[in-house]
């Protein structure tokens, strides 16, 4: 399987550190790469600032890849779940990108494009961090998938 990680902003070093390890122990079972757009600048409202980065991402974007959107309003999954998903994506071969909008989201239509909508909970999370728990989730989701005694939840 191959999984991008298409994500708005440069991670801090705090969040650097964690993300390289999950993205490494990925890496060793799946393909895995991690592609950061440049954030807006000040924009004069949050929809100008969320289509301009849309843009960047839709560039970025590789075609017939399967999109998976990570948004609020999406469907929160169990890592269970996830692996379940993970698993038929897998199966069908194509090209998993998973979409981290910056500090302000994502652009609606953005989200509405996308094949799925993964909600990781009704918190709000900083980008940052999100990024982070979408990366140690996959991680998770191949453990539970091989059966390692990573993941002790139900």
């Amino acid at each position: 399987m191959e999984l991008w990680l298409l994500a708005v902003g440069k991670l801090r070093p705090c969040y650097r550190e964690a993300c390289n390890d999950y993205l490494r122990r990925i890496g060793r079972r799946a393909k895995v790469h991690e592609v950061e757009v440049r954030e807006a600048a000040r924009a004069p409202t949050r929809a100008v600032q969320q289509a301009e980065e849309a843009g960047r991402l839709r560039a970025r974007l590789p075609p017939r890849a399967r999109v998976v959107a990570l948004a609020r309003e999406g469907s929160g999954w169990t890592s269970a779940e996830l692996a379940r998903r993970i698993d038929r994506w897998e199966t069908d071969g194509r090209l998993v990108v998973c979409l981290i909008g910056g500090s302000t989201g994502l652009d609606p239509g953005l989200t509405a494009e996308a094949e799925c909508v993964w909600s990781l909970g009704a918190l709000t999370l900083p980008h940052e961090l999100a990024r982070v728990v979408v990366a140690e989730q996959i991680y998770r989701a191949g453990t539970i998938l091989r059966g390692e005694p990573y993941h002790k939840g139900r």
